[in-house]
């Protein structure tokens, strides 16, 4: 029997080591645009619209808000220049935990690996490539190209299209595993405040 394990991205294999206000306020402060509540609160808002809505370049859309909150101000920013800070400083906000590079290396002998996340496929990939880890991976679906955010079933389709398999194991938080469960996954939910995930997985798999 084929076994794909599928795993959520944030949080769970790649961890922020930095919050987004700190990262967005690094931003706008390289950028001459000084990183008020009012700049942080226009950026955020205008991300999160766009990302719910699966608008194109939420990123931009959020640097973009920004960057028209600055020149009411009399200030003028670059919000292409901007994204690429921002991704520059996300990737840099984060790491993967040495138990999770063992695990995966162990795991891949036995069974096929993916990962199933929330975003943009080339942000999300981005973050994979910044730690080496793509390759690690049988197939990466992103809810972007799926039509759809976790939990609606429609990423785990599609991971099941790419990657054919007979049983499926999702890790992941509690959405996560909610659209794993209703699309047929055997899900295994994960909270960072829970105990180690990585001996979890190993005991289990």
């Amino acid at each position: 029997m084929t076994e794909a394990l599928c795993f959520a991205l944030d949080e769970v294999l790649v961890h922020r080591t930095r919050a987004d206000a700190d990262i967005l306020r690094d931003v706008f402060a390289a950028h001459g645009i000084e990183p008020s509540d009012e700049v942080l609160t226009t950026a955020r808002d205008a991300f999160r619209d766009a990302f719910e809505n699966l608008e194109p370049a939420p990123y931009r859309q959020s640097m973009a808000a920004a960057r028209s909150l600055a020149e009411a101000n009399g200030l003028a920013a670059d919000p292409d220049a901007m994204v690429a800070t921002l991704r520059e400083r996300t990737y840099a906000g984060t790491t993967v935990p040495d138990a999770a590079r063992e695990s995966l290396a162990g795991l891949a002998e036995d069974s096929a690996l993916a990962v199933i996340t929330d975003g943009p496929r080339e942000w999300q990939v981005g973050k994979l490539d910044h730690h080496d880890l793509t390759d690690r991976f049988d197939a990466v679906v992103a809810s972007y190209e799926a039509g759809s955010h976790t939990p609606d079933t429609a990423p785990f389709e599609l991971l099941c299209e790419r990657l054919p398999a007979d049983e499926y194991v999702m890790v992941g938080d509690s959405e996560d595993v909610e659209g794993a469960r209703a699309a047929g996954f055997v899900p295994i939910e994960y909270s960072t405040a829970g105990a180690d995930l990585w001996a979890i997985i190993d005991a289990l798999l």
